[in-house]
């Protein structure tokens, strides 16, 4: 079983930042893709941006695009979500997950085992 924790939620102003981690207990860590996901109240879950096994490679949705940044740091088996010019649209919880797969997937269903998640809201 693979358990994923994430952290650094919180309530920030609109235009700022935070940094989210996911810490996974994945042996193997090292040879999968990982995601962000997020969930707004009343709304589907959707892909926010995913990073490949080595972190060559990432995925990300146009609605964050030049604003938040995946990266992982195989060694702690934890990855990052980094997230800048924070606007009230954002507001959701953030849920990390890992993939069976090596690149950098945006399917949810391709997605094997989530966390348990971490609210962010933006304050207008």
């Amino acid at each position: 079983q693979v358990q994923l924790v994430e952290s650094g939620g919180g309530l920030v102003q609109a235009g700022g930042s935070l940094r989210l981690s996911c810490a996974a207990s994945r042996r193997t860590f090292s040879s999968y893709a990982m995601g962000w996901f997020r969930q707004a109240p009343g709304k589907e879950r959707e892909f926010v941006v995913a990073i490949s096994w080595n972190g060559g490679w990432t995925n990300i949705a146009n609605s964050v695009k030049g604003r938040f940044t995946i990266s992982r740091d195989n060694a702690k088996t934890t990855v990052y979500l980094q997230m800048n010019s924070l606007k009230p649209e954002d507001t959701a919880v953030y849920y990390c997950a890992t993939t069976s797969r090596s690149w950098p997937t945006n399917d949810r269903d391709e997605y094997d085992y989530w966390g348990q998640g971490t609210q962010v809201t933006v304050s207008s």
